[in-house]
């Protein structure tokens, strides 16, 4: 059974930092690649990054060079470090297993349960 356990949100002020982690089970990166989509308050759910097999990485642009992907294969855990965070960032963070995130629209499989980062003015 896949599983996907998301920690790490939390409340920053604008160019503060944060860690997500997203602990996951129940498959492996040719199964499946793993990204983190967010959702702000009264849109949509939207794609952000990802990590696939091999290391490959996908980022959107609005979080090119500030965003970092990365995995621990030893911890089974995928990493979000966020940098010089803006108010617009503010969002539900998902982790989620992906198809080929080298073909756009990202098609989410299974979803974690989310954790709420808040960046203030």
């Amino acid at each position: 059974e896949v599983q996907l356990v998301e920690s790490g949100g939390g409340s920053v002020r604008t160019g503060g930092s944060l860690r997500l982690s997203c602990r996951r089970s129940g498959f492996t990166f040719q199964d499946w690649d793993v990204c983190w989509f967010r959702q702000a308050p009264g849109k949509e759910r939207v794609g952000i990054s990802c990590i696939g097999l091999g290391g490959d990485t996908y980022y959107e642009n609005s979080v090119k060079g500030r965003f970092t992907i990365s995995n621990d294969d030893a911890e089974k855990t995928v990493y979000l470090q966020m940098t010089n965070l803006k108010p617009e960032d503010t969002a539900i963070y998902y982790c989620a297993t992906t198809y080929n995130m080298k073909l756009l629209p990202l098609i989410p499989k299974h979803w974690g349960q989310g954790t709420q980062v808040t960046v203030s003015a």
